[in-house]
């Protein structure tokens, strides 16, 4: 039989816990966000502080509504075999196009490319960054079965 252990790594709350993930996640979004702004026609920042904005307002929109609007729209994932997902993004990109003032979304199929082009950027960084734990396997010999009511 085989045991798996993950490691429990305790870091200190602001050197390597959950802030600083949280701003490396921040980061890779902000670099995903402004070459999507500079590779899709259609995709405007009018400066760098609306830029920020919608990198900001984009993070929140993921961590806030995206996994309320995966359970909402899990039968059409599943039936569309993953495709909604990028829908999916266009719409929070679009939703962040409308909250700030600056960036400008010029219609549906440049928040395609444009959520395409920031899951693939946002995927290929966090390969480089993820939270990699060390696993520990152990090989078990199987216990012995007790028998309950022997035969007499």
């Amino acid at each position: 039989m085989r045991i798996v252990h993950l490691s429990q790594q305790q870091a200190a709350p602001f050197s390597g816990g959950g802030f600083h993930s949280s701003m490396v996640r921040l980061f890779i979004t902000g670099i995903a966000v402004f070459l999507a702004v500079a590779t899709v026609p259609g995709l405007e920042a009018d400066s760098f502080g609306a830029g920020v904005a919608a990198v900001l307002v984009l993070t929140l929109l993921n961590l806030l509504l995206r996994p309320l609007l995966f359970i909402l729209t899990l039968p059409l994932i599943v039936l569309s075999l993953g495709l909604f997902l990028v829908v999916l993004n266009a719409l929070l990109l679009e939703l962040t196009a409308y909250m700030v003032k600056g960036f400008t979304v010029a219609g549906f199929w440049p928040a395609v490319g444009g959520a395409l082009v920031i899951s693939v950027v946002t995927s290929v960084l966090n390969l480089f960054t993820g939270d990699y734990r060390q696993v520990d396997t152990r090989r078990t010999q199987p216990r012995e079965p007790k028998v309950i009511n022997p035969p007499e």
